[in-house]
């Protein structure tokens, strides 16, 4: 199971990409935005947001090669909805309606009160089924950065989210080769969770 965080600033990943058939311009203005609107938040950890959006980048381009711009980009703004003032008309905005749709499938809905989250997330999970695979992959990327780490997290968030994982995302990897085997390996590294 390999772990994916090597790129911690956007300078980090700016020099691993720039040998790569990419569109360079256009993920500068992505992570300078993403950046920007996350501003100054951390991850449960204490780590910088800005890095586990550089994570889901990372594995997304360093795991199953994903070249797509729209993907890319989706991966760098794929939480700015959800934990940011930027709106889906904004990404829409700044990055074409592609964008704007992956965002939106991979953006879980506001809800208030714990029980009523907690409704919300497994809703938002199981439709997951339906996105695209560009949000799925997205999505993928995005859990991989999540649980690499896991075992940071206290004891009882591992063992929710491990679940979570198995249940819900796991399956949306079984269409996607690198996915399903990194998958495999981190299901196996925390065995001790289940």
């Amino acid at each position: 199971m390999e772990i994916f965080t090597n790129w911690r600033t956007w300078d980090q990943a700016h020099a691993a990409l720039a040998s790569r058939p990419l569109d360079l311009a256009t993920l500068d203005r992505a992570a300078e935005a993403a950046l920007r609107w996350h501003g100054e938040q951390r991850r449960p950890t204490g780590a910088p947001y800005g890095e586990h959006l550089l994570e889901a980048l990372e594995v997304l381009v360093r795991g199953p090669g994903v070249t797509t711009t729209d993907v890319l980009v989706t991966a760098l703004l794929h939480d700015v909805v959800e934990d940011t003032t930027a709106t889906l008309a904004d990404v829409e905005a700044g990055f074409g309606p592609v964008v704007g749709e992956l965002v939106d499938w991979v953006t879980k809905p506001p809800v208030e009160g714990k029980a009523a989250k907690r409704a919300a997330k497994v809703s938002y999970l199981r439709r997951l089924r339906d996105a695209p695979r560009e949000a799925i992959l997205v999505k993928l990327a995005d859990r991989v950065s999540n649980v690499q780490t896991l075992d940071l997290m206290p004891p009882d968030f591992q063992r929710r989210y491990h679940a979570e994982t198995v249940t819900y995302i796991m399956p949306l990897a079984a269409g996607e080769p690198w996915f399903a085997a990194w998958f495999a390996g981190w299901q196996e590294r925390y065995a001790h969770l289940r």
